[in-house]
């Protein structure tokens, strides 16, 4: 697609955002007045309003602003011969996207496919039927004669099925953006290859030499969100830290102050009869999407490591600490996509990370991990010139 002025369509789709506020609330609230009654995780991603479109225009312009990857030389050199050899960035081709409630997604990840010279099918959920129809049509608008670059795929859950099968549609990768279910059945099912963007599940440790009041923030943080993939569901605790019986307590009042559950081992409820003993260890794999937390006590940095290993989601951990050689070490033996010293997980996103936007956030280590940009959503090719060149 190096014939389509990218810079052009998504300075175009910037303003078209802005300009037609007024429709996109109201497809919006089409949306949300169908969308069942008390459930905060699925509001939270649904809802649109003039802070949620402002933040498309800015993804938007900032995947306009990013280098673009397509035709990046990666390596070049001259053999002795005189055969000169590149390797270069290429798109991917046709992306298939499946995702839920997110309407924001149907901008962000078009951005980005549009950035890397890509076409995109996108799979939106029922719920945010009317906004994304209304988000494609301002696409459509954007790209002119060039339509077939966005396609929304209004399909039932049978026909989806279907359509992951490759029975459909052609696409040369499928990214599946919602739960367990969904992603087994594209991995056993999927006609090409996918990226996983899998469960949260992130942890913070607090480390014996630990600032309390930054983990405090940290962790409260972790919770400012409950519907994301990067929020934190996890707090492990070094036994010796100092006044623990205050951090717990602190930590449970902080916490029920914004109307999160707090779980606790069995040192945690010693410590606070405020948190909700933990009665089976499944709750650790868990990732909640919903205003829970739990917390444990730990034995050392090597145990609470080898806690995150065994039961994270392999999406974001942290550590808080003021000692740098055991930031180092959680850092580097973590196995999660994105790890952090004295930061909240929330920042694992790509607009924060300095991508403009994402497309989603790989947990698994083929073919990137993290959040994925334009120059993620790429494959490689080699071109060879010669001049007669043969083998033999």
């Amino acid at each position: 697609m190096a014939d389509l002025n990218k810079q052009d369509i998504l300075g175009t789709l910037a303003s078209l955002l802005d300009s037609e506020r007024a429709a996109i609330l109201a497809a919006n609230a089409a949306d949300l007045s169908v969308c069942p009654d008390g459930d905060a995780v699925i509001i939270d991603r649904l809802k649109v309003n003039d802070v949620k479109i402002d933040a498309m225009i800015r993804s938007v312009e900032s995947v306009a602003a990013q280098a673009d990857p397509e035709g990046f030389v990666i390596s070049s050199h001259v053999r002795e011969d005189g055969l000169r050899i590149e390797n270069r960035r290429v798109p991917f081709g046709t992306v298939l996207i499946i995702y839920e409630a997110r309407p924001d997604v149907t901008i962000e990840a078009a951005a980005i496919a549009i950035k890397g010279g890509n076409r995109i099918l996108l799979k939106g959920g029922k719920e945010a039927r009317n906004t994304n129809l209304l988000l494609v049509e301002l696409w459509h608008r954007a790209l002119g004669t060039n339509t077939e670059v966005v396609r929304y795929l209004d399909l039932s859950r049978d026909e989806t099925r279907s359509l992951i099968h490759g029975d459909r549609e052609k696409f040369d990768l499928v990214i599946p953006r919602g739960g367990d279910g969904l992603i087994d059945f594209v991995l056993k099912n999927s006609s090409a290859p996918v990226i996983v963007s899998g469960r949260g599940n992130n942890f913070l440790y607090v480390d014996s030499e630990a600032d309390l009041e930054m983990a405090l923030r940290i962790a409260v943080d972790g919770k400012s969100r409950l519907s994301v993939c990067n929020a934190l569901d996890k707090v492990l605790i070094d036994r010796v830290v100092p006044n623990i019986g205050h951090l717990v307590s602190d930590l449970v009042a902080r916490f029920s102050a914004i109307s999160v559950e707090v779980f606790g081992d069995a040192k945690v409820c010693s410590l606070n009869p405020g948190a909700i003993p933990i009665e089976n260890d499944e709750i650790w794999d868990e990732e909640f999407l919903s205003a829970k937390i739990a917390i444990g006590v730990a034995n050392g940095l090597d145990e609470a490591i080898d806690m995150i290993n065994k039961h994270s989601g392999g999406h974001s951990a942290t550590i808080v600490t003021s000692n740098a050689v055991k930031a180092d070490e959680f850092m580097k033996r973590v196995d999660c996509a994105a790890v952090y010293h004295n930061a909240s997980t929330r920042f694992t996103d790509g607009g924060e990370l300095g991508l403009g936007a994402e497309i989603a956030i790989s947990t698994q280590k083929l073919h990137f991990r993290g959040p994925l940009g334009a120059e993620h959503l790429m494959t490689n090719k080699w071109f060879v010139f010669g001049d007669g060149h043969v083998r033999n």
